[in-house]
């Protein structure tokens, strides 16, 4: 088979289309709850209960969501270890770990610009109505 005909039958994704299944990927990273724990186990494996600590506000249901989505997703790896009670950890795979990068800069840019965003709000938000609602 050559080159060529590889690339013919290559599917060309695109974010764009409603039908692609990279809109499934960027729902994914996209969540907020998967930024913080794909933060949070870019330092190193975790249990569950460590995770659920380090992640304030997050709920007990959203956190075991979110690690099975990471996991369908092979972004996310479990080990769950034979004892009572029975011990599971997370960590990142390879695939999840090639997001930390871009992880940690969305974190950063919230934590240097949320100022400016807050300062945006508020002038946004003492606008009269119809200047919001005029598009």
């Amino acid at each position: 088979m050559s080159a060529s005909h590889l690339l013919e039958t290559t599917p060309e994704w695109n974010v764009f289309d409603s039908n692609c299944p990279t809109r499934q990927v960027l729902d994914r990273v996209a969540d907020k709850w998967t930024v913080l724990v794909i933060q949070r186990l870019s330092k190193g494996t975790l249990r569950f209960a460590q995770l659920k600590r380090s992640v304030d506000g997050i709920s007990q249901k959203v956190l075991t969501n979110t690690l099975r989505g990471l996991e369908r997703d092979g972004l996310v790896s479990r080990r769950i270890y034979a004892s009572v009670p029975p011990r599971v950890e997370y960590s990142l795979t390879e695939l999840g770990q090639s997001l930390c990068g871009l992880v940690e800069g969305i974190c950063s840019w919230a934590e240097t610009n949320i100022q400016q965003v807050q300062s945006a709000r508020a002038f946004y938000d003492k606008k009269p109505a119809d200047e919001v609602d005029s598009g």
